[in-house]
């Protein structure tokens, strides 16, 4: 039986609705259209502080290390409290990797949150904005330093990608001379899947497993929370040696997000008073009310 002109064009206008909804989420940034991009990561021209910083993480961020960070994560519970207590704690610490800002963490979480509601894209995705950085917290709870919490990240267990900021600092890295470390593959297989090689450990990988269990944010967040510092990925393509297919949708998620995290940090400053009414409501929805940290 056909059905009515006028009801097939009301069912033609919904399923368009229904396409831009799911879209909507990865639609190009606006708010960053006047923005000059070159003026972002530019680590040659860094300081002695962001460049010392990356010596040192890329000389300590071994195989080793990295297991053993793994292992204590799942023995401790560092600290119980909200997203909005940790998000005040956080406050303190000054990212010694980061070339393009000294704002403090709060700041750069709002604006990365308020980045992505001016542009329009849904409540989940401003509140990954929210919280992506607060993994950092590792710094407060004792880490070695700054070098196992922030940064860019990179794989380990094979060899270290040129595509990584410095790369030649890896030289006084012990598994730079290690044959299977050293190796293409390393131990891992070919076209094995992020989800099967080892991240090098910061505050990124430590919220992605946070949040993994206490929220109940959707795939496409989480994946924007774990690789957002993975820029010899999502940004100079490295590692395509041991991505799959599925690792696709992560890659598009981490790259409608990344342009919020980076260049919001140019934005003017915000009040995070007044702010926080709108981001309780979205706390209160998609984080438990504690966090075991």
């Amino acid at each position: 039986m056909r059905m009515p002109d006028d009801f097939e064009a009301v069912s033609d206008a919904i399923d368009d609705v229904n396409k831009l909804k799911k879209k909507v989420w990865d639609s190009a940034s606006q708010f960053d259209g006047e923005k000059d991009k070159a003026q972002f990561r530019r680590y040659e021209e860094a300081c002695d502080r962001v460049k010392n910083f990356y010596k040192e993480q890329h000389e300590k961020q071994t195989m080793e290390f990295n297991i053993k960070m793994r292992v204590n994560m799942r023995k401790n519970v560092r600290a119980r409290m909200g997203i909005w207590e940790a998000m005040e704690k956080l406050n303190t610490l000054v990212d010694d990797s980061d070339p393009d800002t000294d704002l403090s963490q709060i700041e750069h979480l709002l604006q990365t949150a308020e980045a992505i509601r001016r542009d329009g894209k849904p409540d989940w995705m401003q509140a990954a904005g929210l919280v992506h950085d607060l993994g950092k917290l590792l710094y407060i709870f004792g880490s070695e330093g700054q070098w196992d919490v922030v940064g860019d990240t990179f794989v380990v267990g094979c060899a270290f990608s040129d595509k990584i900021i410095l790369p030649e600092t890896f030289s006084g890295n012990p598994d730079s001379d290690d044959a299977v470390y050293s190796s293409k593959y390393g131990v891992y297989k070919p076209h094995c899947g992020l989800d099967n090689v080892m991240l090098s450990w910061g505050h990124d990988e430590y919220l992605y497993h946070i949040l993994k269990e206490q929220s109940s944010l959707p795939d496409e967040a989480l994946w924007m929370v774990r690789y957002h510092s993975f820029y010899p990925w999502h940004r100079e393509g490295a590692y395509s040696h041991l991505t799959n297919a599925s690792d696709e949708r992560a890659l598009a998620a981490v790259r409608a997000f990344n342009p919020y995290d980076l260049y919001s940090k140019s934005d003017d400053s915000v009040d995070p008073a007044a702010l926080r009414p709108y981001y309780e409501v979205l706390i209160k929805k998609y984080f438990n009310e504690v966090i075991e940290w």
